[in-house]
């Protein structure tokens, strides 16, 4: 049972985690500036999900208004094991599976989310309508079924990480010179969440302590503001803008609808003119990280117009850097017999050799 002379105290840690959680979405949602708002899909793939996730907090408020009840108490205590590891498997995965166009993300996610709502659903109901409607013998399952739910979500998160992780290293590999650029340095800040949050998911519902929880609701309030913060700023995503060749397509169309073909085509060919010199003449390639922003800048034109003269004179801004490489790697070998293949690699616009073999198995299998 909840002890009583502290009920206050519950109920305003609740309110302050749950203020929190409304704020964090509020701001995810309409905080934009013009990058962001017009190639939102890119930048934020995962922003309506993440404000639809974090409103799920108004789920409490039966125990922000009554943290006596004991149907209350019980959704609090269960709530946080049983989704949070949902939540951070479905943000881990829609983000950076929409940015890998990740398809399996998709089943897998509905699956646990489907998983999550069937075995919580009961114990939200029981909460909302005073008086409860759940027997206590049927409480006692459902709150075991919410445990049990929150460790095969542990895996699920885990498998989300392990996904991550797995697209941190091939990110490395690419050495950035990729339009699709992955987000590593966004993905390294966020995807140990799961591994973060489980120290303080889990001892409200093994010691079932109400004091426990809320300190829990401060500490994840606290967390919910150094996220925000984190993942917050656009030009942090500057490196992610991903190259929606349909998009582009489309932008392409509309600017160029009322303009004079020729007036086109010699723009595109300073562009891809400018691109040669930049990347062969000056030898852009040799830049491990060498990036398409970067590309653009040299050029003076937008992103737009660039990644599309990449891909239909070049055959993509990877295809072309690192062929390049390549053929650098091929000459310089030639021409230094003696020299190691991690030191040609590296002369040849590769951070290693390992890196040089999978761009070279990469390119084989796409000629």
């Amino acid at each position: 049972m909840i002890q009583t002379e502290n009920f206050y105290w519950y109920g305003l840690a609740a309110t302050v985690y749950m203020v929190t959680c409304l704020c964090f979405s509020a701001i995810r949602w309409f905080h934009t500036c013009r990058t962001p708002r017009e190639r939102q899909a890119y930048i934020w793939p995962d922003r309506k999900l993440q404000c639809v996730i974090y409103t799920h907090a108004t789920l409490l408020l039966p125990y922000i208004l009554n943290p006596n009840s004991e149907a209350a108490w019980i959704l609090e205590k269960t709530y946080f094991p049983a989704t949070y590891y949902t939540y951070c498997g479905i943000l881990l995965l829609c983000f950076f599976g929409t940015v890998k166009q990740y398809e399996k993300r998709v089943i897998v996610s509905r699956t646990a989310a489907a998983i999550t709502a069937i075995i919580m659903s009961p114990l939200v109901i029981n909460a909302w309508i005073p008086g409860g409607i759940l027997t206590t013998e049927q409480t006692d399952i459902l709150t075991k079924a919410a445990a049990a739910t929150g460790i095969v979500m542990m895996f699920y998160s885990a498998y989300a990480m392990w996904q991550v992780h797995r697209w941190m290293n091939e990110a490395r590999d690419d050495n950035y010179s990729n339009p699709d650029d992955f987000p590593i340095a966004y993905a390294r800040r966020v995807w140990l969440a799961p591994i973060i949050f489980t120290p303080i998911l889990w001892p409200a519902l093994i010691f079932d302590s109400p004091d426990i929880m809320a300190w829990m609701n401060i500490i994840q309030a606290i967390l919910n503001i150094v996220l925000l913060i984190n993942v917050l700023p656009a030009w942090r995503r500057a490196a992610i803008l991903a190259d929606a060749e349909e998009e582009e397509k489309e932008c392409l169309s509309n600017e160029d609808q009322n303009e004079e073909p020729s007036v086109k085509e010699e723009r595109l060919r300073q562009i891809a003119e400018r691109i040669e010199i930049f990347i062969e003449k000056e030898k852009g390639y040799l830049n491990p990280h060498l990036r398409i922003e970067q590309v653009v800048n040299e050029c003076g034109y937008n992103r737009t117009y660039v990644s599309a003269v990449f891909k239909e004179r070049f055959g993509g801004f990877f295809n072309y850097v690192n062929c390049q490489r390549l053929n650098h790697y091929n000459e310089y070998v030639k021409l230094h017999p003696n020299i190691t293949k991690e030191a040609a690699a590296q002369e040849s616009g590769f951070t290693s050799y390992q890196s040089y073999y999978k761009v070279r198995e990469r390119m084989k299998d796409k000629s």
